[in-house]
């Protein structure tokens, strides 16, 4: 069987929209299903990729850096705002959480929903696992040996990755700045997740500026909360959060279409 190739995918509906970003070492496929469901009820939904992510090669992967991805996220806010959108709100699930709440720091959005975002990891070496795990399957696609994979997975992690500790100083300044969250935010969290330290929702939720906040967990997913067993239920609710909102608050919500074309960036 061929493999698909995940893209960004733009699911046009109604006037308010929600820009869904995906994870680390992952792709646009975290939040498709979450995307099609909110276009069914009446939103249009953007989810940008990654540079080095999707189908990138390990290597791509492993020397791209948070400038980067945060070069694809402003282009897909960027992307919403050339269409015509003025209302956007921003969900995004691990890394794609981390960069969500750096969007509403820097742009205007209606609202912010990180979903198991991380402000510490479980353990030291998560983010090197992770790409090493992407990098195994990889190599395995593409019919490579054990002994060749091995060689090469030894010459991946031979020098700092600088995916991984870019991804680590990223965190470090999101969490330095939540003070800047100021839209509404709604953190989702499974409990089972054993990627991140469960403190970080809390932590998130003390440290934000938000008047209107919630926390709501997930007993019985994990990391990946979005394609997991409870995935309908956090359709529902994430609904139901985008449903509550001040949408036709324009004061709050016109853009302004010439600051998004001189972004300010913090690297």
């Amino acid at each position: 069987m061929e493999a698909v190739i995940p893209e960004p995918f733009t699911f046009e509906a109604g006037e308010k929209a929600v820009l869904l970003l995906h994870g680390f070492t992952s792709n646009s496929s975290d939040v498709r299903m979450l995307g099609r469901f909110l276009e069914s009820k009446g939103f249009t939904c953007h989810g940008p990729q990654y540079k080095g992510h999707g189908a990138s090669s390990p290597e791509e992967l492993a020397n791209s850096t948070p400038n980067d991805w945060w070069q694809d996220v402003l282009s897909g806010y960027q992307f919403l705002i050339e269409k015509g959108y003025r209302k956007i709100a921003v969900a995004g699930i691990s890394l794609g959480g981390v960069l969500a709440l750096k969007l509403s720091m820097e742009k205007q959005v209606v609202a912010v929903i990180p979903m198991c975002a991380p402000m510490r990891f479980n353990q030291n070496s998560t983010l090197t696992e992770m790409v090493l795990s992407y990098a195994r399957n990889y190599k395995k696609y593409e019919g490579k040996t054990e002994e060749q994979i091995q060689k090469e997975l030894d010459d991946l992690i031979s020098n700092p990755i600088p995916a991984v500790n870019g991804l680590l100083d990223l965190v470090s300044e999101v969490k330095g700045n939540l003070l800047k969250v100021e839209a509404p935010v709604h953190i989702i969290q499974g409990r089972k997740d054993n990627v991140i330290d469960l403190k970080s929702p809390e932590l998130i939720y003390q440290q934000i500026r938000s008047t209107e906040k919630t926390i709501n967990w997930y007993e019985e997913s994990g990391h990946i909360i979005t394609l997991e067993e409870e995935r309908n239920k956090l359709e529902e609710d994430i609904y139901q959060f985008l449903e509550t909102l001040k949408w036709t608050d324009e004061s709050n919500l016109l853009v302004d279409i010439k600051d998004t074309e001189s972004p300010q960036i913090w690297w």
